[in-house]
Protein backbone atom coordinates (compact mmCIF):
# COMPACT_ATOMS: atom_id res chain seq x y z
CA UNK A 1 0.00 0.00 0.00
CA UNK A 2 2.50 2.41 1.11
CA UNK A 3 4.90 1.32 -2.46
CA UNK A 4 1.83 2.22 -4.48
CA UNK A 5 0.60 5.50 -2.55
CA UNK A 6 4.58 6.93 -2.65
CA UNK A 7 4.48 5.52 -6.62
CA UNK A 8 1.31 8.00 -6.74
CA UNK A 9 2.80 10.68 -5.03
CA UNK A 10 5.61 10.70 -7.53
CA UNK A 11 3.51 10.16 -10.66
CA UNK A 12 1.88 13.65 -9.60
CA UNK A 13 4.82 15.33 -8.35
CA UNK A 14 7.91 14.84 -10.98
CA UNK A 15 4.63 15.86 -13.47
CA UNK A 16 4.00 18.70 -11.48
CA UNK A 17 7.90 19.96 -11.18
CA UNK A 18 8.45 19.42 -14.85
CA UNK A 19 5.52 21.42 -15.99
CA UNK A 20 7.30 24.41 -13.21
CA UNK A 21 10.46 24.23 -14.32
CA UNK A 22 9.32 24.75 -18.40
CA UNK A 23 7.15 27.84 -16.82
CA UNK A 24 10.16 28.24 -14.86
CA UNK A 25 12.20 28.68 -17.95
CA UNK A 26 9.44 30.67 -19.83
CA UNK A 27 10.09 33.21 -17.29
CA UNK A 28 13.27 33.52 -17.02
CA UNK A 29 13.37 33.81 -21.26
CA UNK A 30 10.54 36.36 -20.58
CA UNK A 31 13.07 38.18 -17.85
CA UNK A 32 16.05 38.10 -20.13
CA UNK A 33 13.76 39.82 -22.84
CA UNK A 34 13.06 42.34 -21.16
CA UNK A 35 16.89 42.61 -19.53
CA UNK A 36 17.75 42.37 -23.09
CA UNK A 37 15.60 45.06 -24.11
CA UNK A 38 16.25 47.95 -20.99
CA UNK A 39 20.28 46.91 -21.73
CA UNK A 40 20.25 47.65 -25.73
CA UNK A 41 18.19 50.65 -24.61
CA UNK A 42 20.52 51.74 -21.90
CA UNK A 43 23.52 51.41 -24.86
CA UNK A 44 21.59 53.04 -27.06
CA UNK A 45 20.95 55.93 -25.05
CA UNK A 46 24.46 56.01 -24.23
CA UNK A 47 25.64 56.38 -27.28
CA UNK A 48 23.24 59.21 -28.35
CA UNK A 49 24.54 61.21 -25.08
CA UNK A 50 28.24 60.68 -27.46
CA UNK A 51 26.84 61.23 -30.51
CA UNK A 52 25.24 64.89 -29.10
CA UNK A 53 28.40 65.71 -27.51
CA UNK A 54 30.47 64.86 -30.86
CA UNK A 55 27.41 66.97 -32.58
CA UNK A 56 27.89 70.06 -30.09
CA UNK A 57 31.48 69.96 -31.02
CA UNK A 58 30.90 69.92 -34.85
CA UNK A 59 28.42 73.11 -34.08
CA UNK A 60 31.30 75.31 -31.97
CA UNK A 61 33.60 74.09 -34.95
CA UNK A 62 31.28 75.99 -37.53
CA UNK A 63 30.63 78.92 -35.53
CA UNK A 64 34.17 79.43 -34.08
CA UNK A 65 34.84 79.52 -38.73
CA UNK A 66 32.84 81.87 -38.65
CA UNK A 67 34.68 84.27 -36.27
CA UNK A 68 35.69 87.63 -38.51
CA UNK A 69 39.46 87.22 -36.98
CA UNK A 70 39.87 84.63 -38.99
CA UNK A 71 39.27 85.61 -42.00
CA UNK A 72 41.04 88.63 -41.65
CA UNK A 73 43.93 86.48 -41.35
CA UNK A 74 44.73 87.44 -37.20
CA UNK A 75 45.63 83.89 -35.64
CA UNK A 76 46.77 85.44 -32.73
CA UNK A 77 43.28 87.31 -32.13
CA UNK A 78 41.39 84.09 -33.21
CA UNK A 79 43.58 82.02 -30.90
CA UNK A 80 42.36 84.28 -28.03
CA UNK A 81 39.09 84.23 -28.73
CA UNK A 82 39.00 80.90 -29.11
CA UNK A 83 40.16 80.26 -25.74
CA UNK A 84 37.29 82.72 -24.26
CA UNK A 85 34.83 80.52 -26.28
CA UNK A 86 35.94 77.17 -25.37
CA UNK A 87 36.71 77.97 -21.48
CA UNK A 88 35.22 75.21 -19.41
CA UNK A 89 34.20 73.02 -22.29
CA UNK A 90 37.04 70.60 -22.73
CA UNK A 91 38.00 71.37 -26.31
CA UNK A 92 40.95 72.75 -27.60
CA UNK A 93 41.24 74.03 -31.32
CA UNK A 94 43.56 73.25 -33.56
CA UNK A 95 44.00 75.12 -37.42
CA UNK A 96 46.06 73.04 -39.62
CA UNK A 97 47.26 74.46 -43.22
CA UNK A 98 47.44 72.32 -46.43
CA UNK A 99 50.55 70.39 -45.37
CA UNK A 100 49.06 69.41 -42.04
CA UNK A 101 51.06 72.13 -40.49
CA UNK A 102 49.56 73.23 -36.96
CA UNK A 103 49.08 76.71 -37.04
CA UNK A 104 47.91 77.13 -33.60
CA UNK A 105 46.85 74.84 -30.76
CA UNK A 106 44.95 76.50 -27.65
CA UNK A 107 46.76 73.53 -25.73
CA UNK A 108 49.54 75.92 -25.68
CA UNK A 109 50.19 79.75 -25.65
CA UNK A 110 50.42 81.03 -29.14
CA UNK A 111 53.82 81.13 -31.40
CA UNK A 112 55.19 78.01 -29.33
CA UNK A 113 56.62 76.23 -31.83
CA UNK A 114 54.09 73.21 -33.25
CA UNK A 115 54.75 70.46 -35.86
CA UNK A 116 52.61 68.27 -37.81
CA UNK A 117 48.90 67.19 -36.55
CA UNK A 118 49.18 63.80 -34.72
CA UNK A 119 46.10 63.03 -36.95
CA UNK A 120 46.84 63.03 -40.13
CA UNK A 121 44.66 60.26 -41.86
CA UNK A 122 41.49 61.62 -40.86
CA UNK A 123 42.44 65.36 -41.46
CA UNK A 124 43.19 63.92 -44.63
CA UNK A 125 40.14 62.18 -45.04
CA UNK A 126 37.82 65.18 -43.90
CA UNK A 127 39.42 67.09 -46.73
CA UNK A 128 38.64 64.07 -49.19
CA UNK A 129 34.84 64.52 -47.78
CA UNK A 130 34.93 67.83 -47.41
CA UNK A 131 32.29 67.32 -44.08
CA UNK A 132 32.76 67.15 -40.62
CA UNK A 133 35.07 64.14 -39.94
CA UNK A 134 35.81 62.36 -36.30
CA UNK A 135 38.32 60.59 -35.84
CA UNK A 136 39.22 57.54 -34.02
CA UNK A 137 41.46 57.52 -30.75
CA UNK A 138 45.16 58.30 -30.64
CA UNK A 139 47.65 59.75 -28.34
CA UNK A 140 48.05 63.14 -28.89
CA UNK A 141 51.80 64.48 -28.66
CA UNK A 142 50.62 67.99 -27.24
CA UNK A 143 48.35 66.33 -25.04
CA UNK A 144 50.59 63.74 -24.14
CA UNK A 145 47.52 61.44 -23.49
CA UNK A 146 44.77 60.00 -25.39
CA UNK A 147 42.69 62.33 -27.54
CA UNK A 148 40.21 62.18 -30.20
CA UNK A 149 39.59 65.29 -32.72
CA UNK A 150 36.59 66.44 -35.03
CA UNK A 151 37.49 67.64 -38.10
CA UNK A 152 36.24 70.65 -40.47
CA UNK A 153 37.22 71.88 -43.45
CA UNK A 154 37.24 75.44 -44.31
CA UNK A 155 37.56 77.40 -47.69
CA UNK A 156 38.62 80.77 -48.18
CA UNK A 157 40.79 81.40 -45.35
CA UNK A 158 44.35 80.87 -46.60
CA UNK A 159 46.54 79.37 -44.81
CA UNK A 160 44.01 77.42 -42.78
CA UNK A 161 42.39 74.51 -44.13
CA UNK A 162 41.28 72.65 -41.66
CA UNK A 163 39.92 73.56 -38.32
CA UNK A 164 39.88 70.55 -34.98
CA UNK A 165 38.47 70.46 -31.81
CA UNK A 166 40.39 67.93 -29.84
CA UNK A 167 39.02 66.57 -26.60
CA UNK A 168 40.43 64.03 -24.26
CA UNK A 169 38.64 60.72 -24.46
CA UNK A 170 38.84 60.89 -20.66
CA UNK A 171 35.89 63.50 -21.06
CA UNK A 172 33.31 61.21 -22.26
CA UNK A 173 33.44 59.16 -19.41
CA UNK A 174 30.53 61.28 -18.16
CA UNK A 175 28.47 60.77 -21.13
CA UNK A 176 28.26 56.80 -20.17
CA UNK A 177 27.95 57.13 -16.87
CA UNK A 178 24.76 59.47 -17.40
CA UNK A 179 22.93 56.60 -18.27
CA UNK A 180 22.36 53.68 -15.57
CA UNK A 181 22.97 50.30 -16.75
CA UNK A 182 21.17 47.30 -14.69
CA UNK A 183 23.51 46.06 -11.99
CA UNK A 184 26.77 43.90 -12.87
CA UNK A 185 26.87 45.27 -16.25
CA UNK A 186 30.14 47.33 -17.54
CA UNK A 187 30.29 49.65 -20.45
CA UNK A 188 33.11 51.09 -23.19
CA UNK A 189 33.15 53.40 -26.20
CA UNK A 190 35.54 51.86 -28.26
CA UNK A 191 36.48 53.34 -31.92
CA UNK A 192 36.45 51.33 -35.12
CA UNK A 193 39.79 49.65 -33.77
CA UNK A 194 38.20 48.51 -31.27
CA UNK A 195 40.43 50.53 -28.98
CA UNK A 196 38.72 51.61 -25.97
CA UNK A 197 38.08 55.36 -25.83
CA UNK A 198 35.79 55.80 -22.09
CA UNK A 199 34.63 53.00 -20.08
CA UNK A 200 32.90 52.26 -16.88
CA UNK A 201 35.21 49.38 -15.94
CA UNK A 202 38.00 51.54 -13.76
CA UNK A 203 39.87 48.77 -14.44
CA UNK A 204 39.55 48.94 -18.21
CA UNK A 205 42.62 51.23 -19.35
CA UNK A 206 42.06 53.96 -22.22
CA UNK A 207 43.85 53.01 -25.28
CA UNK A 208 43.89 49.29 -24.61
CA UNK A 209 42.18 47.43 -27.15
CA UNK A 210 38.67 46.08 -26.21
CA UNK A 211 38.75 42.01 -26.73
CA UNK A 212 35.10 41.61 -27.31
CA UNK A 213 32.58 42.15 -30.45
CA UNK A 214 35.50 42.23 -32.45
CA UNK A 215 34.35 40.36 -35.66
CA UNK A 216 31.90 43.53 -36.18
CA UNK A 217 30.68 42.59 -39.47
CA UNK A 218 29.09 39.54 -38.69
CA UNK A 219 27.72 40.71 -35.42
CA UNK A 220 23.79 42.35 -35.01
CA UNK A 221 23.82 45.46 -32.53
CA UNK A 222 20.25 44.58 -31.55
CA UNK A 223 21.02 41.00 -30.00
CA UNK A 224 23.17 39.54 -26.97
CA UNK A 225 26.20 37.36 -28.02
CA UNK A 226 28.46 35.23 -25.59
CA UNK A 227 32.24 35.18 -25.65
CA UNK A 228 34.75 34.84 -23.03
CA UNK A 229 36.41 38.12 -21.59
CA UNK A 230 39.54 37.11 -19.51
CA UNK A 231 38.52 33.50 -19.50
CA UNK A 232 35.35 34.39 -18.45
CA UNK A 233 31.96 33.72 -20.15
CA UNK A 234 30.00 37.06 -20.89
CA UNK A 235 26.85 38.27 -22.84
CA UNK A 236 27.57 41.19 -24.92
CA UNK A 237 25.32 43.99 -26.31
CA UNK A 238 26.32 47.08 -28.49
CA UNK A 239 24.98 50.11 -30.27
CA UNK A 240 26.77 51.63 -33.53
CA UNK A 241 27.15 55.42 -34.26
CA UNK A 242 26.43 56.31 -37.53
CA UNK A 243 28.01 59.79 -37.00
CA UNK A 244 31.77 58.99 -35.68
CA UNK A 245 31.45 55.16 -36.25
CA UNK A 246 32.03 54.23 -32.97
CA UNK A 247 30.32 51.98 -30.65
CA UNK A 248 29.09 51.88 -27.46
CA UNK A 249 29.76 47.55 -25.96
CA UNK A 250 27.79 46.35 -22.94
CA UNK A 251 29.06 42.96 -21.04
CA UNK A 252 28.26 41.24 -18.05
CA UNK A 253 28.84 37.78 -16.39
CA UNK A 254 26.82 34.94 -18.20
CA UNK A 255 26.75 33.55 -14.77
CA UNK A 256 25.10 36.88 -13.48
CA UNK A 257 22.77 36.65 -16.45
CA UNK A 258 21.54 33.39 -15.51
CA UNK A 259 22.22 33.59 -12.06
CA UNK A 260 17.98 34.14 -11.11
CA UNK A 261 17.52 31.09 -13.29
CA UNK A 262 19.51 29.07 -11.69
CA UNK A 263 18.38 29.97 -8.22
CA UNK A 264 15.44 29.47 -8.68
CA UNK A 265 15.98 26.01 -9.93
CA UNK A 266 17.77 25.34 -7.07
CA UNK A 267 15.05 26.79 -4.86
CA UNK A 268 12.25 24.37 -7.21
CA UNK A 269 14.68 21.44 -6.59
CA UNK A 270 14.78 22.16 -2.44
CA UNK A 271 11.38 22.55 -2.62
CA UNK A 272 10.23 19.68 -4.57
CA UNK A 273 12.49 17.52 -2.25
CA UNK A 274 11.08 18.85 0.77
CA UNK A 275 7.93 18.31 -0.85
CA UNK A 276 8.79 14.85 -2.20
CA UNK A 277 9.81 13.98 1.74
CA UNK A 278 6.43 15.62 3.53
CA UNK A 279 4.22 13.84 1.07
CA UNK A 280 6.20 10.29 1.72
CA UNK A 281 5.48 10.55 5.12
CA UNK A 282 1.81 11.08 4.60
CA UNK A 283 1.51 8.81 2.42
CA UNK A 284 3.35 6.07 5.18
CA UNK A 285 0.86 7.53 7.22
CA UNK A 286 -2.18 7.17 5.19
CA UNK A 287 -1.02 3.52 3.98
CA UNK A 288 -0.98 2.60 7.54
CA UNK A 289 -4.21 3.85 8.14
CA UNK A 290 -5.71 2.19 5.09
CA UNK A 291 -3.74 -0.98 5.78
CA UNK A 292 -5.30 -1.18 8.98
CA UNK A 293 -8.74 -0.57 7.66
CA UNK A 294 -8.16 -2.92 5.18
CA UNK A 295 -7.25 -5.48 7.65
CA UNK A 296 -10.19 -5.04 9.31
CA UNK A 297 -12.63 -5.34 6.29
CA UNK A 298 -10.27 -8.47 5.38
CA UNK A 299 -11.51 -10.08 8.78
CA UNK A 300 -15.40 -9.41 8.15
CA UNK A 301 -15.18 -10.89 5.12
CA UNK A 302 -13.99 -13.84 6.48
CA UNK A 303 -16.73 -14.24 9.40
CA UNK A 304 -19.36 -13.24 6.65
CA UNK A 305 -18.24 -16.20 4.30
CA UNK A 306 -18.40 -18.30 7.73
CA UNK A 307 -21.94 -16.75 8.13
CA UNK A 308 -21.73 -15.34 11.28
CA UNK A 309 -22.78 -11.98 12.39
CA UNK A 310 -20.59 -8.88 10.84
CA UNK A 311 -21.40 -4.98 12.74
CA UNK A 312 -20.29 -2.08 10.90
CA UNK A 313 -17.31 -0.44 12.16
CA UNK A 314 -15.45 3.55 12.34
CA UNK A 315 -12.76 3.91 9.59
CA UNK A 316 -10.98 6.91 8.58
CA UNK A 317 -11.53 6.96 4.91
CA UNK A 318 -15.61 7.22 4.27
CA UNK A 319 -15.20 5.05 1.37
CA UNK A 320 -13.83 1.76 3.42
CA UNK A 321 -16.58 3.13 6.01
CA UNK A 322 -19.35 2.29 3.54
CA UNK A 323 -17.67 -1.17 2.17
CA UNK A 324 -17.63 -2.60 5.91
CA UNK A 325 -21.86 -0.77 6.30
CA UNK A 326 -22.05 -2.83 2.59
CA UNK A 327 -20.62 -6.24 4.74
CA UNK A 328 -23.22 -5.63 7.88
CA UNK A 329 -25.87 -5.36 5.64
CA UNK A 330 -25.04 -8.46 3.40
CA UNK A 331 -24.48 -10.42 6.93
CA UNK A 332 -27.81 -9.05 7.99
CA UNK A 333 -28.96 -10.04 4.59
CA UNK A 334 -27.68 -13.58 4.08
CA UNK A 335 -29.10 -14.30 8.01
CA UNK A 336 -32.61 -13.52 6.62
CA UNK A 337 -32.31 -15.38 3.64
CA UNK A 338 -30.97 -18.62 5.65
CA UNK A 339 -33.90 -17.75 7.68
CA UNK A 340 -36.44 -17.53 4.73
CA UNK A 341 -34.69 -20.56 3.26
CA UNK A 342 -35.26 -22.98 6.83
CA UNK A 343 -38.63 -21.22 6.64
CA UNK A 344 -39.67 -21.95 3.30
CA UNK A 345 -37.90 -25.83 3.43
CA UNK A 346 -40.74 -26.45 6.68
CA UNK A 347 -43.14 -24.64 4.20
CA UNK A 348 -42.61 -26.79 1.19
CA UNK A 349 -43.04 -29.39 3.37
CA UNK A 350 -46.51 -28.21 4.79
CA UNK A 351 -47.55 -26.97 1.17
CA UNK A 352 -46.97 -30.56 -0.84
CA UNK A 353 -49.49 -32.21 1.67
CA UNK A 354 -52.03 -29.39 1.48
CA UNK A 355 -51.36 -29.39 -1.84
CA UNK A 356 -52.06 -33.31 -2.11
CA UNK A 357 -55.18 -33.14 -0.09
CA UNK A 358 -56.88 -30.39 -2.25
CA UNK A 359 -55.42 -31.95 -5.48
CA UNK A 360 -57.28 -35.06 -4.28
CA UNK A 361 -60.14 -33.25 -3.62
CA UNK A 362 -60.40 -31.76 -6.97
CA UNK A 363 -60.16 -35.20 -8.15
CA UNK A 364 -62.73 -36.33 -6.22
CA UNK A 365 -65.34 -33.71 -6.93
CA UNK A 366 -64.08 -33.28 -10.87
CA UNK A 367 -64.83 -36.90 -11.32
CA UNK A 368 -68.34 -36.27 -10.17
CA UNK A 369 -69.41 -33.87 -12.61
CA UNK A 370 -67.57 -35.68 -15.68
CA UNK A 371 -69.72 -37.27 -18.70
CA UNK A 372 -66.38 -39.15 -19.57
CA UNK A 373 -62.94 -40.01 -18.71
CA UNK A 374 -61.44 -37.45 -21.45
CA UNK A 375 -63.76 -34.50 -20.01
CA UNK A 376 -62.35 -35.31 -16.46
CA UNK A 377 -58.95 -35.54 -17.35
CA UNK A 378 -59.28 -32.35 -19.48
CA UNK A 379 -61.39 -30.52 -16.56
CA UNK A 380 -59.04 -31.56 -13.90
CA UNK A 381 -55.25 -30.52 -16.06
CA UNK A 382 -56.88 -26.96 -16.09
CA UNK A 383 -57.20 -26.93 -12.14
CA UNK A 384 -54.27 -28.49 -11.77
CA UNK A 385 -52.50 -25.52 -13.42
CA UNK A 386 -54.35 -22.85 -12.20
CA UNK A 387 -52.97 -24.53 -8.91
CA UNK A 388 -49.48 -24.46 -10.58
CA UNK A 389 -49.86 -21.24 -11.35
CA UNK A 390 -50.99 -19.75 -7.81
CA UNK A 391 -47.52 -22.06 -7.22
CA UNK A 392 -45.28 -20.32 -9.42
CA UNK A 393 -46.43 -17.24 -8.58
CA UNK A 394 -45.90 -17.94 -4.28
CA UNK A 395 -42.50 -19.44 -5.39
CA UNK A 396 -41.10 -16.13 -7.46
CA UNK A 397 -41.49 -14.51 -3.75
CA UNK A 398 -41.15 -16.13 -0.94
CA UNK A 399 -42.44 -14.83 2.60
CA UNK A 400 -42.96 -11.92 0.86
CA UNK A 401 -46.48 -13.51 -0.36
CA UNK A 402 -47.98 -12.62 -3.41
CA UNK A 403 -49.12 -9.65 -5.15
CA UNK A 404 -53.01 -9.69 -5.35
CA UNK A 405 -53.11 -7.86 -9.35
CA UNK A 406 -49.92 -9.94 -10.31
CA UNK A 407 -52.07 -13.32 -9.06
CA UNK A 408 -55.20 -11.87 -10.82
CA UNK A 409 -53.49 -11.50 -14.08
CA UNK A 410 -51.38 -14.89 -14.31
CA UNK A 411 -55.06 -16.74 -13.29
CA UNK A 412 -57.18 -14.55 -15.99
CA UNK A 413 -53.96 -14.58 -18.63
CA UNK A 414 -54.80 -17.90 -20.05
CA UNK A 415 -58.38 -17.35 -20.46
CA UNK A 416 -58.89 -13.06 -21.30
CA UNK A 417 -60.06 -13.06 -24.71
CA UNK A 418 -57.99 -11.10 -28.18
CA UNK A 419 -59.99 -7.75 -27.11
CA UNK A 420 -58.25 -6.11 -24.07
CA UNK A 421 -61.78 -3.94 -23.64
CA UNK A 422 -63.47 -6.62 -22.91
CA UNK A 423 -62.08 -7.12 -19.21
CA UNK A 424 -61.65 -4.15 -16.82
CA UNK A 425 -59.58 -5.00 -13.69
CA UNK A 426 -59.48 -2.49 -11.31
CA UNK A 427 -58.38 -2.03 -7.75
CA UNK A 428 -55.35 -1.27 -5.92
CA UNK A 429 -51.86 -3.84 -5.52
CA UNK A 430 -51.27 -5.48 -2.19
CA UNK A 431 -49.99 -8.68 -0.85
CA UNK A 432 -51.83 -11.44 0.61
CA UNK A 433 -50.07 -14.55 2.16
CA UNK A 434 -49.30 -17.75 0.85
CA UNK A 435 -52.80 -19.99 1.69
CA UNK A 436 -54.71 -16.78 0.47
CA UNK A 437 -52.70 -16.57 -2.36
CA UNK A 438 -53.59 -20.34 -3.17
CA UNK A 439 -57.11 -20.14 -2.16
CA UNK A 440 -57.73 -17.29 -4.29
CA UNK A 441 -55.81 -18.17 -7.42
CA UNK A 442 -57.75 -21.44 -7.38
CA UNK A 443 -60.92 -19.62 -6.96
CA UNK A 444 -60.09 -16.92 -9.65
CA UNK A 445 -59.25 -19.83 -12.48
CA UNK A 446 -62.79 -21.29 -11.11
CA UNK A 447 -64.67 -18.56 -12.28
CA UNK A 448 -62.11 -17.85 -15.38
CA UNK A 449 -63.34 -20.95 -16.56
CA UNK A 450 -67.01 -21.06 -15.80
CA UNK A 451 -66.72 -17.19 -17.66
CA UNK A 452 -64.90 -19.41 -20.87
CA UNK A 453 -67.61 -22.21 -20.79
CA UNK A 454 -70.98 -20.32 -19.86
CA UNK A 455 -70.34 -16.57 -19.18
CA UNK A 456 -68.71 -13.71 -20.33
CA UNK A 457 -65.52 -14.97 -22.30
CA UNK A 458 -68.39 -17.52 -24.09
CA UNK A 459 -69.69 -15.53 -26.67
CA UNK A 460 -68.24 -12.27 -28.61
CA UNK A 461 -70.45 -9.97 -26.73
CA UNK A 462 -69.80 -10.80 -22.95
CA UNK A 463 -67.98 -8.56 -20.92
CA UNK A 464 -66.17 -9.13 -16.97
CA UNK A 465 -65.40 -6.23 -14.81
CA UNK A 466 -63.38 -7.55 -11.76
CA UNK A 467 -62.75 -4.79 -9.19
CA UNK A 468 -61.78 -4.65 -5.53
CA UNK A 469 -61.09 -2.07 -2.61
CA UNK A 470 -59.97 -2.43 0.72
CA UNK A 471 -60.55 -0.54 4.01
CA UNK A 472 -59.11 -0.98 6.80
CA UNK A 473 -60.09 -4.44 8.01
CA UNK A 474 -62.01 -6.31 4.61
CA UNK A 475 -61.18 -6.71 0.93
CA UNK A 476 -64.09 -6.53 -1.21
CA UNK A 477 -64.00 -8.54 -4.74
CA UNK A 478 -66.82 -7.69 -7.09
CA UNK A 479 -66.76 -10.21 -10.22
CA UNK A 480 -69.40 -9.29 -12.68
CA UNK A 481 -69.96 -10.84 -15.90
CA UNK A 482 -72.38 -9.28 -18.45
CA UNK A 483 -73.47 -11.71 -21.11
CA UNK A 484 -74.87 -9.55 -23.88
CA UNK A 485 -78.03 -11.75 -23.62
CA UNK A 486 -80.72 -13.35 -21.28
CA UNK A 487 -78.76 -15.32 -18.55
CA UNK A 488 -80.23 -19.23 -18.20
CA UNK A 489 -79.43 -19.69 -14.51
CA UNK A 490 -79.51 -23.03 -13.23
CA UNK A 491 -79.21 -24.26 -9.34
CA UNK A 492 -76.56 -27.36 -10.26
CA UNK A 493 -73.05 -26.58 -7.80
CA UNK A 494 -69.87 -27.80 -9.57
CA UNK A 495 -66.52 -27.87 -8.13
CA UNK A 496 -66.37 -24.69 -9.20
CA UNK A 497 -69.09 -23.40 -6.30
CA UNK A 498 -67.77 -25.79 -3.95
CA UNK A 499 -64.17 -23.74 -4.11
CA UNK A 500 -65.89 -19.91 -4.46
CA UNK A 501 -68.09 -21.08 -1.31
CA UNK A 502 -66.28 -23.69 0.52
CA UNK A 503 -62.63 -22.77 0.36
CA UNK A 504 -62.91 -19.11 0.06
CA UNK A 505 -65.59 -18.85 2.72
CA UNK A 506 -64.30 -21.51 5.01
CA UNK A 507 -60.76 -21.41 4.76
CA UNK A 508 -60.40 -17.40 4.54
CA UNK A 509 -63.58 -17.24 6.83
CA UNK A 510 -64.90 -14.89 4.21
CA UNK A 511 -68.71 -13.86 2.87
CA UNK A 512 -69.49 -14.98 -0.33
CA UNK A 513 -72.31 -14.09 -2.22
CA UNK A 514 -73.87 -14.83 -5.82
CA UNK A 515 -76.36 -12.84 -7.33
CA UNK A 516 -77.87 -13.97 -10.77
CA UNK A 517 -78.81 -10.47 -12.93
CA UNK A 518 -80.92 -10.74 -16.18
CA UNK A 519 -77.95 -10.20 -18.40
CA UNK A 520 -74.97 -12.33 -15.94
CA UNK A 521 -74.01 -13.38 -12.84
CA UNK A 522 -72.00 -11.47 -10.17
CA UNK A 523 -70.06 -12.76 -7.01
CA UNK A 524 -68.74 -10.55 -4.41
CA UNK A 525 -66.64 -11.31 -1.48
CA UNK A 526 -65.76 -9.99 1.49
CA UNK A 527 -62.84 -11.24 2.97
CA UNK A 528 -61.34 -10.78 6.21
CA UNK A 529 -57.34 -9.27 6.15
CA UNK A 530 -56.68 -10.93 9.12
CA UNK A 531 -57.07 -13.67 6.87
CA UNK A 532 -54.84 -12.65 3.81
CA UNK A 533 -52.12 -10.87 6.55
CA UNK A 534 -50.86 -8.94 3.92
CA UNK A 535 -47.79 -7.27 6.63
CA UNK A 536 -47.23 -10.68 7.00
CA UNK A 537 -43.62 -10.48 5.34
CA UNK A 538 -41.31 -7.19 4.95
CA UNK A 539 -40.76 -6.55 1.80
CA UNK A 540 -38.31 -7.55 -0.84
CA UNK A 541 -34.53 -6.31 -1.26
CA UNK A 542 -35.48 -5.76 -5.02
CA UNK A 543 -38.51 -3.59 -4.45
CA UNK A 544 -40.08 -0.41 -2.45
CA UNK A 545 -42.26 -0.74 -0.04
CA UNK A 546 -45.98 -0.92 -0.90
CA UNK A 547 -48.00 1.95 0.01
CA UNK A 548 -51.55 0.74 1.83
Amino acid sequence: MAFYLIALMLAILIPALAVALVLLNRANDAQQGVLSALTHATVQAMGQSVDREIAGMATTLRVLSTTQALHDGDMSLFHLRSLVALAGTGSYLIAVDDRMQQLLNTRVDYGTPLGLTSDTATASRALERRMVTVSPLFFGQTARTYVFNVWLPVEGVEPVRLLALTQNSRNLVPALQSQQLPSGWYAALVDPDNMVIAATDAELEIGEVLPLRQDVQHISDTEWVQERLEGEAVITAEWRSSLTGWRVVAWASAAQVQRPLQESVVQLAAWGIVIALLATGVALLIAQRIGGSVMGLRRDAKRLGRGEAVYPRTYPVVEIAEVSQALAEASVQRQTAERDIRFLMRELAHRSKNQMAVIAAMAKQTARGAPDLPAYVEALERRIMGLARSTDLLLAHGRAGASLRELIEHQLGPFRPADEGRVRLEGPDLRINPQGAQILGMALHELATNATRYGAFAAPEGRLALTWSADMDTLSMRWRETLGRKLIDTDRSGFGTIVLRTMVGGALGAQVDRTAHEDGVEWLFQIPLTALDPAFAATRPDEEPQVQ
